[in-house]
């Protein structure tokens, strides 16, 4: 078939199925998926042999939700999703998108009104100030962690000594032209310096996509994307592999409380406050 605008395939995505099985869209409307962050966002993967990109975004009571992006000039014309009802959620498979492909959702609210939102469930963000959503590669990260990982099931943390070195990536150490150190800069200072001082955890104040840098990361734009500030997902996987390599737990300082009033983040998603 011809194709509607995309710049990389001349396969329509509206000759694809829908995406998303019944039960996953009832146990998200029950709140009982607790993999839902597989389901919604940009995910790559293929169908009937065919390489791309599925989309997915939870809009309820929208007239349309579009897939915006670098590969149909930001054109919400060209790639309108799928409803699947009572849901809310909207989707779409757009066949030949690459990682690194920037994105956004754009919605008619029931106002009328034109919405540009960043992916709530994207997994990769650009640098701020921009704010697109990014289509994260898959990650073929190889953890070198069993053995902390065999020895935290067996923990009995309720009754062994815990003690936890709080940092924000951002402060903790920095560049001498003052940029950030990336996630895995900071793990081959942070960890040694940890463990002689003999810490069991390290706490990593939020490391989640967030606009400004002097909020300390605590309005999160994306809970799901670590900050591009400090690299990518995989460098990431890498401090955290670092520190269970050399026995140090790690927490995620993890913000649901409030998020940032920017247009493109989660307030008013969808013209009215849904988040």
């Amino acid at each position: 078939e011809k194709g509607d605008g995309c710049r990389h395939t001349q396969v329509s995505p509206y000759s694809f199925a829908p995406l998303l099985a019944d039960l996953d869209l009832h146990l998200f409307g029950e709140g009982r998926h607790h993999h839902v962050y597989r389901l919604l966002g940009a995910h790559q993967i293929q169908i009937d042999g065919v390489d791309g990109c599925r989309f997915a975004v939870w809009a309820p009571a929208v007239k349309r939700a579009s897939v915006v992006g670098d590969f149909n000039g930001w054109n919400g014309r060209r790639h309108p999703m799928r409803s699947r009802g009572s849901s809310g959620i909207w989707e779409l498979f757009i066949p030949g998108l690459q990682p690194d492909d920037l994105y956004k959702f754009e919605f008619v609210s029931q106002a009328g009104d034109l919405i540009l939102k960043a992916d709530p469930y994207g997994q990769a963000m650009t640098l701020r100030p921009d704010t697109a959503s990014r289509i994260a590669p898959t990650s073929t990260y190889e953890w070198q962690d069993e053995g902390w990982m065999t020895k935290r099931a067996e923990w009995r943390w309720m009754n062994e000594p815990v003690s936890i070195y709080e940092v924000h990536p951002g402060s903790w150490r920095r560049h001498p032209d003052g940029t950030f150190l990336s996630f895995r800069e900071l793990a081959d200072l942070l960890v040694p310096y940890v463990e002689d001082l003999g810490y069991t955890h390290i706490e990593l104040l939020p490391v989640m996509e967030h606009p400004l840098d002097e909020s300390w990361g605590y309005q999160v734009s994306g809970y799901f994307a670590p900050s591009a500030r400090f690299g990518t997902p995989d460098d990431l996987r890498y401090l955290i592999d670092r520190c269970h390599t050399a026995g140090i737990g790690v927490v995620l300082d993890w913000v649901p409380g409030h998020f940032p009033k920017d247009d493109f983040a989660l307030a008013r998603f969808t013209g009215v406050p849904v988040y």
